[in-house]
């Protein structure tokens, strides 16, 4: 199961792949920038851009099975694996 902090994203901005022949999951999206100002100061709360996080499945996973969900701000990500006898 991977997890990620995803706060102010929403579900349809975060894309989730997976490359079969390389069993690669792959997690990115685009984070717009955010700033507040006014004459005396000026804040920014979050990094801003694209990401890409990739993370390499282990030979045993169920690749068609994979399932994602958001919920709060926090994508989880549900591989399963086939079962060892």
């Amino acid at each position: 199961m991977f997890k990620a902090d995803l706060p102010g994203l929403k579900e349809e901005e975060v894309k989730v792949e997976i490359e079969e022949d390389d069993r690669v999951l792959q997690i990115s999206s685009e984070r717009d920038f955010e700033e507040e100002k006014n004459d005396s100061w000026h804040r920014v709360q979050r990094s801003s851009g694209r990401f890409t996080r990739r993370f390499r499945l282990p030979e045993n996973t169920k690749m068609y099975e994979v399932k994602a969900s958001m919920e709060n701000g926090i994508l989880t990500v549900t591989v399963p694996k086939e079962s060892s006898c």
